[in-house]
């Protein structure tokens, strides 16, 4: 699991949004609990921030090199699902 949070070298920065309580971020909320130690011991110069706000809907933002962005919706999808989405934004350039 290791490699696939390997982080390209253009990637600046992670962010995850998700509520705290609401069951449609529970699988976004468990993934995070398991992956997020892993992601940052191997990445530890990269930001990884976790925003958390009542009622807002899990979405994940990758922002590389010279303000690119890019975003995933998390909500419906399950733990493995999450890992893939993030693994191809991680990865991607």
């Amino acid at each position: 699991m290791s490699g696939k949070y390997a982080f390209t070298k253009t990637l600046k920065e992670v962010r995850f949004l998700f509520c705290q309580t609401g069951e449609h971020s529970a699988a976004t909320r468990s993934f995070l609990t398991r992956a997020y130690p892993i992601m940052k011991k191997n990445n530890p110069t990269t930001p990884i921030m976790l925003r958390e706000a009542a009622g807002t809907l899990p979405k994940v933002y990758a922002r590389y090199e010279y303000g690119q962005e890019k975003s995933q919706t998390l909500e419906g999808l399950s733990d493995k699902q999450i890992e893939e989405a993030v693994t191809s934004l991680v990865k991607d350039a």
